[in-house]
Parts: structure tokens; sequence; C-alpha cells
């Protein structure tokens, strides 16, 4: 009597080690996690990312000084080296938007070719840029000396308000009435102009003149009126 073989049996199922389908979840997974991050940096990017500002209108720039300067001086030289114009003030503001200064306590100094000097001080000044133009504003006085010398009697004294210097060609003037002292006399007038380099004070627009009379002629009349334009030359 033949034996009976058994029953076939179905091959025994290998377990697969733990690393092994720890490296198989991952690489299944990791695809994913990395569009996942990828898609979220995405979106952060976006959404910080600046954007573009619609074009405005330029502000104007403030009067606001932008540098100062206490206890300066500024010089000008004529092309051959002589010293011809001086400015001294106790403080300086510089104002860019328009580059002008400002100056507290200006002393104004111009000196004429045969020596003579003349000083001019206010309570304000305003300069432009290069300290060319120069507007003293405020209790503004005005002398000459004819020497050079300021310890000396000036020969002619001017007194106002307001007074615009030109200093490269050493020329004052003021449209606003002045006190003007010299020449044997006293003067009110409404605007002058007066040439350093000539000597020259020119004034218009009508006033009152008093004038000393002479030692052996008559007294003058107290005072003069004065209607036209006139001009007076210092020796």
């Amino acid at each position: 009597m033949a034996a009976l073989a058994p029953p076939p049996t179905s091959p025994r199922r290998r377990v697969q080690p733990l690393l092994w389908r720890l490296q198989s979840m991952l690489a299944s997974y990791v695809p994913l996690l990395l569009m996942a991050m990828l898609a979220g940096f995405t979106w952060w990017l976006i959404k910080n990312t600046p954007q573009l500002e619609t074009p405005r209108e330029k502000a104007a720039p403030k009067h606001e000084p932008d540098y100062r300067m206490n206890g300066f001086e500024v010089e000008r030289f004529s092309s051959d080296g002589r010293l011809t114009g001086r400015i001294i003030g106790t403080e300086m503001r510089h104002y860019p938007d328009n580059d002008t200064l400002e100056i507290d306590a200006p002393q104004l100094r111009a000196y004429g070719k045969q020596g003579e000097l003349l000083v001019a001080d206010a309570q304000r000044g305003l300069s432009n840029g290069d300290g060319s133009e120069v507007q003293l504003l405020g209790d503004v006085k005005v002398k000459r000396y004819p020497d050079g010398d300021p310890s000396q009697p000036p020969d002619l004294e001017l007194y106002g308000e307001f007074l615009h210097a030109f200093v490269p060609q050493q020329q004052i003037r003021s449209h606003l009435p002045a006190r003007v002292i010299g020449m044997g006399g006293e003067m009110q007038v409404k605007s002058f102009v007066y040439d350093q380099l000539t000597g020259r004070l020119s004034f218009s627009g009508g006033g009152r003149a008093t004038f000393a009379a002479r030692p052996g002629a008559r007294a003058a009349a107290p005072a003069a009126k004065a209607s036209a334009p006139t001009s007076a030359r210092k020796p």
C-alpha cells in the first residue's frame, strides 16, 4: 500500500527587518513632505514680499539747517590777492533747500583800494551760498573810515533797518528810509545807493537834509527838502 504524500504547504512569508520598512516609508512620504514644505515656503514668500508702491508726489524740501557754525568768518579776495571783504558773525546756519546762510549779529567789512574801510553791523543777516550778496536786517549801522582805522571818527554814517550789500562790487543799497550823517550835515532819505570804490552816495525819493553853516557865512535854513535824485561824492 502506497503512502500518501503530505499536502503541499505555501512558502513561509519572510518578515522584513524594521529598518527596511522605515526606509521604504520614508521613500514613499519624503517627496510629499518636500512638496508640502515648498508650497508653504512659497506662500510665506508671497505674503511677505513688499508690494510695489504707487508713485508719490515728491515732497518739497523743508527749510531746516543742515549744519551750523559758531564764531565764523568768511573772507573774499580779489584776483591779485588783495582782501576785499570779510563777513563775521556769532552763528551761521546753512539751509540746503535754497542754499542760503542765516547769520546772527553779522558784521560786514569792505576794504577799498585806497585803504578805506566800510563797516556794517546789524541784528540779523541773510546771504547767498557764496557770500557775494548779504542782506542786513534790524538796527543796521554803517560807518566809513577813510584811513581804514576804526579808532578814528568816521566820515560817513548810515542808520536804517535794511541794507543790501553786494560784496564783489563793494556796493550797498537800501529801498527803505535811512539816516545819513556826513559831508557836514545830516540827511533823512527814502532810499540810497553807496559805491565804496568811487565813494559816490546817491539817494532818491525825496527827504530832508540839514547842513551846518560854514564859519563866516550866513546860517543855512534848518532843513532843506530833496525831491530829485541826488548824488554826493566822498573825497
